[in-house]
């Protein structure tokens, strides 16, 4: 006998509402609910009347309704941290912040929360119920800050932390995106000049029947093959770019190969080892002032580092830590972290300031790499001028020297 298919569960709505609460006064809101009916028993439930209630219209067409960034989980965490700490309950905080949210994604989302933590859910598991706009640090620092009663100052100590690691990660994009973008820029310059003008040179050339220069004739012969066989340079620059990609999700011994070629890289290998050390040691001194234990400390930090050599190394130190071994005998191990920085841990937790010691080490680094980023932005900018004089200049000389060849002839 077969049975009846599931009806699926009604889809939710979002209503815009406006009435008063239970002291008279007019409030407004948005709320979801599958119908109106739905909507005005949980505005009831919440002690509100609302003399009006409709359906929000969709919005077709915004520039606004963009994807949630980690800068707008910053900007979140902050308001909210500020907002409890002026006493304001943590619905209408929720409320108001999302209701001025200019990225629709983010707006709907503090919305469904809302719902979530006034149906009596608390806040760590709300969050965890959007694990691609929070993470599972997130969730646990949240989660022990409820338990303990100090939410609010471990809002402020998340935001810190979030707004840090948002700052660190922006200074690490501008050191590896800018010479990237300068290369990309003479490359298409070059394709231009050979596809485009080198052609026009070469017609030149022909009605003179002059001879060219070696020089010259290979770029020619360059031109020519580039003119028939474009798209075989861009297909092979995008299917290396996405073979890259494939193989570094796929095969993680390929992950790691690709994370050591990076940190063994002259300057942008020093600015991806400071900005690991100053992560690693910004996390971990966010959740010892939680008061989350040091091996469960280690375990969450682990996730939040951006390359496989180091969480391999936190891995390590994790399994020392757990065995007994003291935390900053056990950085040692993985020779990734300065002798410095053993010093400073080892002070920590000599004198029971473990916290504070490490958050001066991550002020120290974040600094290392904020100079170290300036440096290379003034260094790189002349190197990349003359990589792309060179490229576009010697094209102009060979193109030029057949028509000082046949103006020596002239003459």
């Amino acid at each position: 006998m077969l049975s009846a298919p599931k009806s699926e569960a009604p889809k939710e709505q979002v209503f815009i509402w406006r009435g008063k609460d239970q002291h008279l006064r007019p409030i407004s809101g948005e709320i979801f609910a599958t119908d109106l009916d739905a909507a005005r028993s949980k505005l009831r439930q919440q002690g509100i009347n609302a003399n009006k209630l409709s359906k929000k219209a969709p919005v077709l067409f915004s520039w606004k309704n963009t994807k949630i960034t980690s800068a707008d989980i910053a900007i979140f965490t902050r308001q909210l941290a500020t907002m409890l700490h002026a006493g304001i309950p943590m619905v209408q905080a929720i409320d108001i912040i999302g209701r001025g949210h200019e990225n629709k994604n983010m707006h709907f989302l503090l919305l469904k929360m809302k719902a979530d933590v006034e149906n009596g859910e608390s806040l760590a598991y709300a969050l965890s119920k959007y694990p691609q706009c929070f993470d599972t640090l997130f969730c646990h620092l949240i989660k022990a800050g409820e338990h303990a009663g100090v939410l609010e100052f471990l809002l402020d100590s998340i935001a810190l932390y979030k707004e840090k690691n948002e700052a660190m990660q922006q200074k690490v994009k501008k050191a590896l995106v800018y010479p990237i973008a300068v290369m990309t820029i003479a490359f298409i310059v070059t394709m231009v000049l050979l596809i485009v003008v080198v052609p026009v040179f070469d017609d030149l050339f022909k009605s003179f029947g002059a001879d060219v220069p070696p020089f010259t004739k290979l770029i020619i012969d360059q031109s020519k093959w580039l003119q028939h066989a474009w798209w075989t340079v861009i297909l092979f620059l995008v299917a290396v770019f996405y073979g890259l990609r494939f193989f570094k999700r796929t095969y993680p011994v390929f992950a790691l190969l690709i994370d050591k070629v990076l940190l063994t890289t002259p300057i942008v290998g020093k600015i991806i080892h400071q900005s690991e050390i100053a992560r690693f040691t910004r996390t971990l001194s966010t959740l010892s002032t939680a008061g989350v234990p040091l091996v469960d400390a280690l375990k969450l930090t682990t996730d939040t580092c951006s390359t496989l050599v180091y969480r391999a190394a936190i891995v390590s130190i994790r399994e020392s830590v757990e065995s007994g071994q003291r935390l900053h005998l056990s950085l040692r191990v993985s020779s990734l972290f300065p002798y410095i920085v053993e010093q400073m841990v080892a002070i920590g937790e000599e004198s029971g300031t473990l916290d504070a010691m490490l958050s001066k080490i991550a002020d120290v680094y974040e600094e290392k790499v904020t100079n170290l980023v300036d440096n290379l932005s003034s260094l790189i900018e002349p190197v990349m001028m003359s990589v792309v004089g060179v490229l576009v200049g010697g094209l102009i000389v060979a193109m030029y020297l057949p028509v000082f060849k046949l103006g020596g002839a002239i003459h």
